[in-house]
Formats: structure tokens, C-alpha cells, sequence
């Protein structure tokens, strides 16, 4: 493997954009393999070395350049479509050139970084959506980021490798954040990093909301000296009010699922707090934005959080992956929707992987794990009131395999990476609670539950009242994809039919 080598200046060229994104499907980064793809990640006691690069980029040959396309600048955010195509547009802000990568050794990484992605992820290749926007996170000057993109494309491994390429391992201060919006996708976040910094010496810390026996008081803990801090936002502001998290180091911040933490019904205050006390503090870093979706409102929020960004934004009615199939099931009454996900559904689905099964509320999680157990089927239900301890418990029982069927809240939705998930259910069409229209957002990202990284998958959104249909109907048009209904809910051919057409059987 190739070692990497020193910086070198990177001149200020006129505005330009050149790509190289390879069309050859191998692996992309962030597709776990199947045997050890979920194992946890641990640190490695190996010697910390800091990362290095170059300007020089690998020349593709003539052929590689015909197969691919080329990124050009222009006023409006660039769309980037399905992860197979090669074609996409960019706009960049600043006088920045940009070469896409072919490989990761185009990024002129460290060899533990490169270790890291080969040996211990098992990459073989950027994805898209990396090797377009990999070079604009780790090209100086350092340029903020919104970037979108569908969900199991490879955004996880974009901000990571960013944290990781822009920290120095010697120095025992926090250098680089990630903000997410849930306990488990921070739990999660940080397994990938020190998995893919393995040989690196970076640590971590997770800043999440601490119930457990062992509880320390913040007042009583030391001050934070990993290099990456991964948590929610209202740990990581109390441990900025604390003054135990020193942010006068720090280069990069990442908001994952940046759409929900920039929203007002989100986490749109906590998160101005902590950008307000980054740049008090350290003048300025580098902010990325990472999210399957971005609404309108959020996208108009954007610029008076982060100026003069590149961008690189996905058209809505190319946001639902091809190689995932949705189908409507009509149920006459909420009894029909146990018996079609018990009856027709697993009758075929427990053959084919695991599945997620979405509600709207923590009582239908415990009425449905209670209807579908007393049937004989094993399954576990997760909700944000449940203890962090029995969360956990059972999010690793399902990673492991243990259990094959999940029901959720919305709590899972964005950002749960479990390659074996093939089938999801929306036993209840998400709906936004003040305003009782479609959750658009919200449907898009369970959705991506199923069908992870190219896999293929089958999504039942099942339906038993009026409401309901004008609810799936309003989806459909807002992303301009038809969803095709099971003409009989009581039919085992229709359903079987059904995951033959998504090529589950």
C-alpha cells in the first residue's frame, strides 16, 4: 500500500471542477459485509501518527474519463442523483478546485487511514457521494458543506474520515465534533470511527445522556481530552456550559441528520448555542451538513448558520432508490393489519432478512410486540421512554441477529445502519403532529431503513382508513413515484408476487 506523503501548498487555481467518479461497481464505502459488518468497535493501543497529503492527483486514463462525467459550476445547488450515475453537477463557493476520486489513495490519506478503510472496513472504493464530496471537505481552504444525498450511499464515512483526516493525534484535545440527534446514532457514529481509525491512536468520547448507576455529576468529571467528541446536543452544551469541553481546538463539526437538528422542531436552539461557542471560541471551523433530506424551510435556515458553502443538493422524485420497492396494502380495519404483516408478510419475509416495523406511538409498540407475540413470532420493541440500558440491549440484539423483527417509533428512523434489514413496514404513515399532513421527511428516511448501500428491498405501507389514503396519496405526489398497491390483502400469492418483483425471492 502506498505510503502517504507530505503536504504541499495547494495554489489558488480559477474556478473550475473537474470529476472522476468511477462508474465499476465493486463495494462502496460504508457497505458493511455481511459476517462482521456489525461487530462493535473497539480503540487500538497502535502508535498515533498524524495524517498527511499531497496536491499531486492520479491521472485517469482516457477511457476512465469518457465513462465519467463532469462536474460543472453553476448557480444553482447541485443535484446529485442515484448513486449508479456518473453525471452530477456541483457548486462550489470560492475559487477551489476540486478533482473527484477514483480511490481513496486519491485523497492522499494516511496509511493508517488507508488501513483503516481497507483492512478493517473492507472498502474497496469511494461511493459517489464520497469521492465528490471527500475532496471538498479535505481540500484547503477548508470549505463548510451542505451535502445530501440518498441514505445508504456512504454519508457516514464522508464526515468521518473528514473528523479523522483533520485531527492530530498527538495532542490531547478535542479537535473535531459530530452532532447527532439521537443517543443511538451518536453510539453508532462513534463505532464507525474507531473502527475506521483503528490503527490511527485517535480517540473518542460520547457525549449522551447518562442514566445509568454509574452516573458521574459533569462538575465532577475531568475535562475532555479525546480528540473526536460524538454526542446529542443537550450533553454537548452542558458539557460546553461546564467548561469541560474545550472547543479552542477544534477544526471540524459535523451535523448528522443536520435537516432535524437545524429545524425549529428540532434541535434548531441547541444547535445555534454550540455554533455561537465554537466561533467565540475558536474563530471559525469547518461545518459540515449531512442529511438524506433537506426541506425548504431548513435549506432557507442554512444560510445564517454557514456562509458561502459548497452544495450539493438531490431532486425529491430521485430520492426513493429504484432498487427499493414500495408497496400499499388496503387493510379494512386495524385486526387486518396484524393479520397481513403476520399471515402474508412473514409468511415469506422472515425468509429474507430482517424487519423493521414502524409506529406512530410507544403504545402501539407495546400492542403490536404483544399481538404479534402471543402468535409466536419473536420480535422486540424499541421507544425513547424505555431506560438507555434496555435500549441498547435490544438495538444489539437486533444488530447480532438475535431477534428478526424490530418495531420502532420514528426513534429509528434516520441513520440505523443494519445491512440484513430487507423488509420495512409503516404499519402507521408517519404524520406531522401540529399539522396532520404527510411527514415527508420522515417517510423518506424509514424507508431507507430497508434496502441499505445498493441492497435491494421491499417497503408495505399499510393502510385501513380514508385519511389514511390521502396521506399515502400526498406522498406519492410530493416525490412524484407511484406506489403501486397489492390488488388483495388477503392474498399469500399477491405478497409473494410482490417480493419476487423486489427481488427478495
Amino acid at each position: 500500500m502506498a505510503e502517504a506523503t507530505p503536504n504541499k501548498e495547494v495554489p489558488k487555481p480559477k474556478a473550475s471542477i473537474d470529476t472522476t467518479v468511477s462508474t465499476e461497481k465493486i463495494s462502496w464505502a460504508d457497505q458493511a459485509e455481511e459476517e462482521d459488518g456489525q461487530d462493535e468497535a473497539t480503540s487500538s493501543s497502535s502508535a498515533p501518527v498524524a495524517t498527511s497529503s499531497q496536491e499531486t492527483k492520479t491521472e485517469p486514463t482516457e477511457e476512465v474519463k469518457e465513462q465519467l462525467g463532469e462536474l460543472s459550476l453553476s448557480e444553482e445547488p447541485s443535484l446529485l442523483d442515484d448513486p449508479d450515475d456518473s453525471n452530477i453537477q456541483a457548486v462550489t463557493a470560492g475559487d477551489t478546485v476540486y478533482t473527484s476520486a477514483v480511490t481513496f489513495e486519491d485523497l492522499n490519506l494516511s496509511e493508517e487511514l488507508l488501513r483503516g478503510l481497507y483492512v478493517e472496513m473492507g472498502f474497496s472504493r469511494p461511493s459517489k457521494i464520497q469521492a465528490v464530496t471527500l475532496p471538498m471537505i479535505l481540500t484547503p481552504p477548508y470549505k463548510d458543506l451542505v451535502a445530501q444525498a440518498h441514505n445508504g450511499s456512504g454519508k457516514t464515512t464522508c464526515f468521518v474520515l473528514g473528523m479523522l483526516s483533520r485531527v492530530d493525534p498527538k495532542k490531547k484535545i478535542p479537535q473535531a465534533l459530530c452532532i447527532c440527534p439521537t443517543r443511538e446514532l451518536a453510539l453508532q457514529n462513534q463505532a464507525v470511527l474507531l473502527r475506521m481509525g483503528k490503527f490511527t491512536g485517535i480517540t473518542c468520547m460520547c457525549a449522551i445522556p447518562d442514566r445509568s448507576t454509574s452516573y458521574l455529576p459533569i462538575s465532577k468529571r475531568p475535562p475532555i481530552t479525546d480528540q473526536v467528541v460524538i454526542g446529542t446536543p443537550g450533553t454537548i452544551n452542558k458539557w460546553l456550559v461546564s467548561k469541560k469541553l474545550a472547543t479552542r481546538d477544534l477544526n471540524i463539526i459535523v451535523f448528522d441528520e443536520a435537516d432535524h437538528m437545524l429545524a425549529q422542531d428540532g434541535f434548531k436552539d441547541d444547535s445555534e448555542r454550540i455554533l455561537r461557542e465554537i466561533k467565540r471560541s475558536t474563530g471559525g471551523c469547518q461545518v459540515l451538513l449531512f442529511s438524506a433530506t433537506f426541506n425548504e424551510m431548513v435549506k432557507a435556515f442554512i444560510p445564517k448558520v454557514i456562509k458561502d458553502a459548497n452544495e450539493i443538493y438531490v431532486k425529491k422524485e430521485e430520492l426513493t432508490l429504484e432498487k427499493l420497492k414500495q408497496y400499499k396494502v388496503w387493510c379494512p380495519d386495524e385486526l387486518a393489519k396484524i393479520e397481513v404483516i403476520r399471515d402474508r408478510i412473514f409468511e415469506f419475509g422472515q425468509k429474507v432478512g430482517q424487519t423493521i416495523i414502524f409506529v406512530r406511538t410507544k403504545e402501539s409498540t407495546k400492542m403490536l410486540q404483544s399481538a404479534l407475540t402471543k402468535e409466536g413470532y419473536e420480535c422486540t420493541a424499541i421507544q425513547g421512554a424505555l431506560d438507555q440500558e434496555v435500549r441498547e440491549k435490544i438495538i444489539q440484539e437486533f444488530k447480532d441477529g438475535f431477534t428478526k423483527v424490530l418495531i420502532s417509533t420514528n426513534l429509528l428512523a434516520r441513520g440505523f445502519d443494519q445491512a440484513q434489514v430487507n423488509l420495512v413496514i409503516n404499519y402507521d404513515i408517519p404524520v406531522n403532529h401540529e399539522t396532520r399532513e404527510p411527514d415527508y421527511e420522515v417517510y423518506l428516511h424509514r424507508i431507507g431503513r430497508a434496502g441499505r448501500f445498493g441492497r435491494k428491498g421491499a417497503v408495505f405501507n399499510l393502510l385501513c382508513t380514508d385519511w389514511d389514503k390521502k396521506i399515502m396519496e400526498k406522498i406519492e405526489n410530493y416525490f412524484q413515484h407511484h406506489v403501486p398497491e397489492i390488488p388483495n390483502w388477503k392474498s399469500e400469492e399477491d405478497f409473494e408476487n410482490a417480493l419476487k418483483e423486489a427481488g427478495l425471492l
